[in-house]
């Protein structure tokens, strides 16, 4: 079903972002479990205030209703991925079609090998600098207003 099925877990939001972005321009149907647990390097009040102020941009159509942007983790690195592939195209509009995003692991991929990337993708592979900020895309959803998940 799959061709690649990968673990966020403690990935780098960014750089699993461009591999797999990368992948599915290639033809490749790609499954990314654990969403929630990727992770956004840098400083968790900037990355909030980045989002919020995203969240505030008005609508066109209807102003005082603004834009829908969604706070589930599994949407927020599916968001981040859209942004890496030429959307607006064919090419990119089949590529995304290709992909699926869960929160946790679903019974369907449970006992399928998953792909393993290279330690540059994870965040042990960051510099130790003291006072090193990271922050998961769970964090961020439920900072945004996420109320799902346990």
């Amino acid at each position: 079903m799959f061709d690649m099925v990968i673990d966020a877990d403690g990935k780098i939001l960014g750089r699993l972002a461009s591999y797999v972005a990368k992948r599915l321009l290639e033809g490749k149907r790609i499954a990314i479990i654990n969403a929630e647990k990727a992770v956004i390097t840098g400083n968790p009040n900037t990355i909030k205030e980045k989002y919020i102020k995203r969240m505030q941009i008005p609508g066109r159509p209807k102003p005082e209703r603004g834009m829908k942007i969604s706070r589930t983790p599994d949407r927020i690195v599916w968001r981040t991925i859209r942004g890496m592939v030429p959307r607006k195209k064919a090419k990119g509009r089949e590529a995304m079609k290709r992909l699926r995003v869960f929160i946790g692991v679903p019974d369907e991929l449970k006992g399928v090998p998953i792909q393993e990337l290279d330690e540059d993708y994870t965040k042990e592979k960051l510099k130790p600098k003291r006072g090193r900020k990271i922050m998961t895309v769970l964090e961020l959803s439920r900072s945004l207003g996420w109320r799902g998940g346990e």
